[in-house]
């Protein structure tokens, strides 16, 4: 793809974020929606392959259904009330639709079908903007109406994705599906606390943001698309390594890591709140994904290969150069969990 047709699928997509985050009206949040998803579709198809082509077609059925159902829901919604505010849906059938409607941006389950397999089609590159960036738009979307949404639907929607996120990335072989997986059930852990209290939705995205960033930057790093790439790459880059390993060990939410922060106060608040059983559910999905982050660090940290590589990059690759995220991101994402009273405060 030519720099210039880049720059503007990027800057579209970037402005199409903005666009929704800066809205009150549901039009605008529309428009801002639609531009996000027509300058993701190039991106994912790119490639020149079916699996991209597949993937890009997924895309954009998913997210151009979704855009409608939230289109629908605001007309009715404008029909009922005569207002296109976001922050004034008060129409219940509206809401209902409008829950489903994001949860289908997102990915949660039960509408998480495309998510894995998009991410499968498509490059890591791109994996990482449709985990990270496209996620933000939907989010504050949630964030605006989450006093009008219905909290049965969040709830039990949050319940299933952190459990299937857990019980599905068991089997999987592809990282990028294994991140798919990863994002179902943190974004299930989002809004379950979306009902109750959205400053730790925001503290949950933003470390789920930092995490998913540094991992995507390390297995781009490592030329890592398998798990059974990643037993080849601590004799190339042990450093990164052992960075990918603290990562992986901060996903899934173990104490003096980062990771741990937002599971601990969600946590805390569903405890307040008396939703013992879904506190006790969504803590015991956490050891499903637990165990296949722990496969991912045994593979990459803790096995090396019987015979030992003296080459510095991967035969059949070109030799890449660090990314300035990584040195962004994986400080953030293991070691700011002694600010934590800061946040709560």
């Amino acid at each position: 793809m030519s720099p210039l047709a880049m720059t503007i699928i990027m800057s579209s997509l970037a402005t199409g974020t903005i666009i929704t985050m800066s809205s009150h009206h549901w039009m605008m949040a529309w428009i801002g929606l639609e531009m996000n998803t027509l300058a993701m579709v190039p991106t994912i198809s790119k490639q020149h392959h079916p699996r991209a082509t597949e993937a890009a077609t997924k895309y954009f059925l998913t997210q151009a259904a979704a855009s409608a159902l939230i289109l629908f829901s605001s007309s009715i919604n404008a029909w009922k009330t005569g207002t296109w505010d976001i922050t004034q849906m008060t129409d219940p059938n509206a809401n209902a639709l409008l829950t489903s409607a994001l949860a289908m941006k997102l990915g949660l389950a039960p509408m998480h079908f495309w998510l894995p397999e998009v991410l499968q089609g498509s490059t890591m590159k791109t994996a990482l903007i449709i985990s990270t960036w496209q996620k933000l738009a939907p989010m504050t979307l949630i964030y605006l109406s989450t006093n009008n949404l219905s909290t049965t639907i969040l709830l039990t929607m949050g319940l299933l994705s952190a459990l299937l996120g857990g019980w599905a990335g068991l089997n999987q072989t592809q990282t990028r599906k294994i991140m798919a997986y990863s994002s179902i059930a943190h974004l299930g852990w989002m809004v379950t606390i979306a009902t109750t209290l959205t400053n730790i939705m925001i503290t949950a995205l933003i470390m789920y943001l930092l995490m998913t960033t540094s991992m995507f930057s390390a297995l781009i790093s490592s030329k890592s698309k398998t798990i059974q790439d990643t037993t080849t790459s601590w004799t190339t880059t042990p450093t990164l390594m052992i960075m990918t390993m603290l990562t992986l060990l901060s996903m899934g939410g173990l104490p003096p890591l980062s990771g741990f922060l937002p599971k601990w106060l969600i946590l805390e608040e569903l405890i307040t709140q008396n939703l013992l059983p879904m506190a006790m559910t969504i803590a015991l999905s956490t050891l499903l994904s637990l165990f296949f982050y722990l496969r991912l660090t045994y593979t990459t940290a803790l096995t090396a290969t019987p015979n030992t590589t003296q080459t510095k990059h991967k035969w059949r690759f070109k030799p890449s150069t660090p990314t300035p995220l990584l040195s962004i991101t994986i400080p953030l994402t293991t070691m700011t969990l002694p600010i934590t009273p800061l946040i709560m405060n």
